[in-house]
Order: structure tokens, then C-alpha cells, then sequence
């Protein structure tokens, strides 16, 4: 049904992630009116995306449904709709079925996509690990690879089972170890001979960019540890079916190219009035507001969110400074329908830290950057994601027993590429299950919500 919807004094939320549904959650425990509109039914968890991609977690098991998280707040009405517009003055967004909501407030937390940076063939042939279909899609395609190896029935051209991971942020370090511990498993047990080769490639001089030169190293030692192969300092110039192409004129053939060589803010920020920031972000004021657009908020991954700390950088895009400034941003809210002023956002920083492996896990935490490695690394890693699951899961015993189980096994991980990885024994209904769509997104310039 085309026309408008208008409810004057309710809150639109865009993006159902960690920043969404923070700011839902927080306006909700108040009674405060608030529609939530993301094109999924689910909340994705997207630190784990890289144990889905690589067989050791089913995708459902990062992915919650929206009715099970908001069950309790009857003030937060969920709608599942494509965005094709989103308007600043007054607050709304226009849906795909030609449908306008408006309201008193609009919150902006749609997230990223994939910055390919017009790599010739990237967008085309690379897998980007962004979403739970995403990880999903390169689950499957490696699966069939695999498969088809393992049976005998592979191509054997030169890099059938190679993968090529661009980008050595965490992303691009989490999925490497997991792959190369993959494949050198499936090597040591006789299921391959040989397995495939894992290479991660990065325009800068050292992985983990933002960790210290310390992490730098333990990071390089542990992948070329698990068999990887480490490419620095080069750039990526095309992508095809079957190989990749550098900017030192060297190629590397291979069948399946992971991307994580950057994002950039969501396709429905590019349809808003204001000159968007770095990385296709909008930037927005201390208090997270959009300048001048009262009312209008953008939080998460397509903000760029200041430190507050003069002269520093904005905020990185972590999980926490999705989820705290979701949070604010609805505190912001409820101070201004009290008649309060809003407040500048002040984010608790949890630190960095990223997964190498089994048994291999980095943290950089308090404000010095006190770095500490292997099982005190893997607990701050858990303790920040269980805090981060906490609002979307009642319950999170059941992710702290599977996450130990996984970091603390002795032998190498055999992942299922036959049949379904092992689940986490979260204990909720079975019938609570998301509805992942594995269609491909729509082209970089499109509407999507992301």
C-alpha cells in the first residue's frame, strides 16, 4: 500500500545491528514508540562471521531473530522492508513499496559495505565478509571446492583450492588463520594432498595496522606458523575467476577471493543531502546528531564518531562503538523529550584484539594499550563479546563453554565441510530461526540497506 505513515512523536530506527538494536532496546525499556526497519528479520553478530565462513559455526548461530530479541518490548514495532531513501528534514525513510514513514527522530545506523575501491573484477568475483549471507555464500563455495577435491573430482588446475585474502585488518587475519588451520588439517589427516595455500595481501607493512609493531609480529609469526603466506606492501590491481593480479606485476591463481580491504557506509547514506566524511561515512556532531538536522542521529559503522579528544581520530568501527553509541544516541533521545540537553558521546574503550587461531589471540586493552597474548588475549576477546551478545541473547554460558571449547583443543581443527558445523547450544525455541537470504546485494550504487 503506497502513501505515508506518520506517527509524530515515535522514533524511526534504520539498521537492526549491534547500534540498532541498542538504541531500540534503551528507547524501549522507556515505552518510547520505535520502529525498527531493516531489510533482514535478524540481528547479525558479525565478529564470528569469519567462524561461519570457515564451517566451525552454522550461520543461524550468529544471526537472531529481531521478534525474539524485542519479544518484551511491545513499543518496538519491527519492519522488514527495503530502504530506498532515507530524508533528514522532516526525519523518515521511504520503503521500497513506496511507503514513507516519518517521525519525531531518526536514528541512522545501517552500517557498511564493502569498499572495493574500483578494483577491476573484485566486486564480481570476490567473496566480501560483511554479512551473514556473505559468510554464508563463501561457506558453501569453499564446501563445494573442498568437496569435489576430496572426491576426486576436482579440476586440478593451479590454485583450485587457493584463496586469496585481501586486507589485513582483523576481518582479514581471523579468516586467514582459520583457513590455513583447514587446510593444514585436512593435509595432516590425508583428505587432501596437497591442501590448498592460504595468502593474505595488504598495501601497508605489517597486519593488525592499529596494534602495536609487538602484535604486528606475533600475528605474521603465528599465520606463517599455520602455513599462510604473508604479501605486504602490494596492492591488488584486478581480480578474475581464476586468479588475482598485483601492483608488483606478480599474479597468484586461485579460485576464491575473500575481501576485507575495507567498507564504506551503507548504499543509503549516499542518499542523503549532506557531503558525506571519510569512508563514505557520515560524519556527525559529539553528540551524534547529523549537523544541522535536528532530530537525526547516525550511529555505528556509517558514522564517523569523534574520540573526543582533540587532534585524535574518529572512532574505529568496532562492535563496542556500534553498540555504545546506539546506546547514547537513545539517551540523547530520552533527554530531549525530558526538555534536557543531549549529551557528547564518551565511549569506554574495551581495546583491540583479534582471533589468530587456536590458541593464538591478540588483545591490546586499557589506555596505555597493555598488550597480552594467547589464553589472557582469548579472555578479553571473550569477555567483550559476551557483553556484546548480552544484548541480543538472554543468555550467553552457552557461547563462553563452546568459545573455550574452541580456543582450548590441543588438536587441529577438522572443519565439517560434509555436514553441519557444530552449534552453539544456545537452548533457545527451534522454531526462532532467521530467514537468510543468499541472493547476491544489489549493485554498490543501489538502495540496500547494509
Amino acid at each position: 500500500m503506497n502513501g505515508t505513515r506518520t506517527t509524530a512523536d515515535r522514533v524511526l530506527i534504520l539498521g537492526g545491528g549491534l547500534a540498532g538494536v541498542a538504541c531500540a532496546r534503551r528507547l524501549g525499556d522507556e515505552g518510547v514508540d520505535v520502529v525498527l526497519v531493516d531489510r533482514n528479520d535478524y540481528h547479525q553478530f558479525q565478529p564470528l562471521l569469519y567462524q561461519v565462513a570457515s564451517s566451525q559455526l552454522p550461520a543461524e548461530d550468529i544471526a537472531r531473530p529481531h521478534r525474539v530479541i524485542f519479544a518484551d518490548y511491545p513499543s518496538v514495532t519491527l519492519v522488514t522492508a527495503q530502504v530506498s531513501a532515507a530524508t533528514l528534514s522532516p526525519p523518515g525513510l521511504v520503503l521500497s513499496d513506496g511507503q514513507t514513514l516519518t517521525g519525531s527522530h531518526l536514528v541512522l545506523a545501517a552500517g557498511a559495505r564493502p569498499n572495493f575501491f574500483g578494483v577491476p573484477g573484485a566486486a564480481e568475483h570476490a567473496f566480501p565478509l560483511y554479512s551473514v549471507a556473505d559468510a554464508e555464500r563463501l561457506r558453501l563455495h569453499l564446501q563445494r571446492l573442498l568437496q569435489e577435491a576430496m572426491a576426486g573430482r576436482g579440476t586440478g588446475e593451479p590454485g583450485a583450492l587457493d584463496v586469496v585474502v585481501v586486507g589485513g585488518g582483523p576481518t582479514g587475519v581471523e579468516t586467514t588463520g582459520a583457513l590455513a588451520e583447514l587446510m593444514q588439517a585436512l593435509q595432516s589427516t590425508g583428505r587432501l594432498d596437497p591442501a590448498g595455500k592460504i595468502t593474505i595481501v595488504d598495501r601497508s607493512s605489517s597486519l593488525l595496522g592499529p596494534f602495536s609493531r609487538k602484535a604486528h609480529d606475533y600475528a605474521l609469526g603465528k599465520l606463517v606458523e599455520a602455513g599462510a603466506d604473508v604479501k605486504l606492501e602490494v596492492g591488488v590491481t584486478a581480480v578474475h575467476p581464476d586468479r588475482v593480479e598485483f601492483d608488483d606485476k606478480t599474479t597468484i591463481p586461485a579460485r576464491t577471493v575473500v575481501w576485507g580491504g575495507g567498507e564504506s557506509g551503507s548504499a543509503v547514506a549516499q542518499t542523503l543531502g549532506p557531503v558525506l566524511g571519510r569512508g563514505g561515512r557520515l560524519d556527525v556532531r559529539p553528540d551524534l546528531t547529523v549537523d544541522g538536522c535536528p532530530g537525526v542521529y547516525a550511529v555505528g559503522d556509517v558514522a564517523n564518531i569523534p574520540s573526543g579528544d582533540e587532534g585524535a581520530p574518529t572512532l574505529p568501527q568496532l562492535g563496542s562503538v556500534a553498540q555504545q553509541s546506539g546506546r547514547w544516541a537513545a539517551e540523547n533521545i530520552l533527554r530531549e523529550r525530558g526538555q534536557k540537553p543531549a549529551k557528547p558521546f564518551r565511549y569506554k574503550d574495551k581495546g583491540i584484539m583479534a582471533m589468530i587461531g587456536r590458541n593464538a589471540a591478540i588483545a591490546e586493552v586499557g589506555k596505555h594499550r597493555h598488550q597480552v597474548e594467547g589464553p589472557l588475549a582469548f579472555a578479553a576477546w571473550l569477555g567483550v563479546h559476551a557483553m556484546l551478545l548480552s544484548g541480543t541473547h538472554s543468555k550467553t554460558d552457552a557461547f563462553l563453554t563452546w568459545a573455550w571449547d574452541y580456543f582450548d583443543r590441543d588438536h587441529a581443527a577438522i572443519v565439517e565441510v560434509s555436514s553441519v558445523p557444530r552449534r552453539i547450544a544456545w537452548g533457545g525455541d527451534d522454531e526462532d530461526v532467521p530467514h537468510i537470504s543468499l541472493d547476491r546485494p544489489q549493485p554498490a550504487d543501489g538502495p540496500a540497506v547494509t
